[in-house]
């Protein structure tokens, strides 16, 4: 009798269970616009969402006390293979630095001291633009070039513009387009090519399409690139952020599927396999942390950004740590 009774509460408890998974569901379907084709397709998905559940409980565990919080997000109905198939690059070129030049950084400015928090969201001219969404495209390198020009292009008392990353994915023959590229042979095209059209001229469609791209209708352009540190020496990362730009880096951004917030301090790995932009660093209960800006839209991680551990390489961040030089003002 007393087997029944604790077979019986146990069933009970994962009927709950199921009942609060299935509450969550749906209100993660309401809430991003889930719609699924049949009844097959909603199990599925379902499904990997009860899994990605235990996924997020398990990160959430290794995270530990003021680290990064992991949860619900527009990515919950996805395998971790299909959100890298949909979401990072399979093809990442990777720089060769021995093509590339090296960003000097004085001694002097080295040894200057710099402020314990800075954003470059926060600091007139404003040079870093609004977050944007890749879609399901992996064209992230194309995305984290044109940020880039669009920085370093306002911080040269240039007009601001909101670039066209689409013509990157189309134009430039050396990278992959969807299924991934750098943003070193990226800068290379923009050079080339005269620069780039806007978003507006060329706007983004998150597909491979024929290159339509109208040299007449360039409104931002660069002459040159560099490398910021090539030793994974992150205070020349930080010197030159502070007084330089935004900075273009490559990552292994694998384990980012369902962030939410807080500092990233573990769970990251070193294959590169995302570019996003750097805007700021900063420090939180003793912890020295870079803001780095996505392209998964706003409604991810800290309204498109996230917080990672500075001084350790953790995600990559120095791997492939670039700034592009603007051409000549526009006025």
């Amino acid at each position: 009798m007393k087997i029944i009774f604790i077979l019986a509460f146990i069933l009970c408890l994962s009927l709950a269970y199921a009942q609060l998974d299935r509450q969550m569901f749906n209100s993660f379907m309401a809430q991003y616009n889930k719609m699924y084709k049949s009844r097959e397709e909603f199990r599925k998905r379902f499904s990997i969402f009860q899994s990605n559940l235990k996924i997020i409980e398990k990160l959430n565990a290794q995270s530990g006390t003021n680290g990064a919080t992991y949860g619900i997000n527009q990515f919950s109905d996805l395998t971790p293979e299909e959100f890298s198939h949909l979401y990072l690059m399979k093809n990442f070129k990777g720089g060769n630095k021995k093509e590339g030049k090296l960003l000097p950084v004085s001694q002097e400015t080295l040894n200057a001291p710099l402020p314990t928090n800075f954003d470059w969201r926060d600091q007139k001219p404003f040079p870093v633009t609004p977050v944007k969404n890749q879609g399901q495209c992996g064209s992230c390198w194309a995305f984290s070039t044109t940020e880039e020009v669009e920085s370093v292009w306002i911080l040269a008392n240039n007009s601001r513009q909101i670039l066209s990353e689409q013509q990157i994915v189309d134009c430039d023959t050396t990278d992959d387009g969807c299924n991934g590229g750098d943003t070193t042979t990226a800068y290379a095209y923009v050079i080339q090519a005269g620069g780039l059209e806007t978003e507006k001229s060329y706007p983004y469609t998150a597909t491979n399409q024929n290159c339509q791209f109208q040299s007449s209708l360039v409104v931002a352009s660069i002459s040159n690139w560099y490398y910021v540190t090539q030793t994974n020496n992150e205070t020349h990362m930080q010197v030159s952020l502070y007084n330089t730009a935004p900075i273009s880096i490559c990552v292994d951004a694998s384990s980012w599927q369902f962030y939410n917030g807080g500092i990233i301090k573990n769970n990251c790995g070193q294959n590169l396999d995302h570019c996003v932009q750097l805007t700021g660093f900063g420090t939180s209960d003793g912890t020295p942390f870079w803001w780095i800006r996505n392209s998964w839209g706003t409604s991810w991680g800290q309204q498109g950004y996230l917080q990672v551990e500075r001084n350790k390489n953790l995600c990559g961040v120095s791997d492939e740590a670039t700034i592009a030089q603007a051409k000549s003002s526009d006025k």
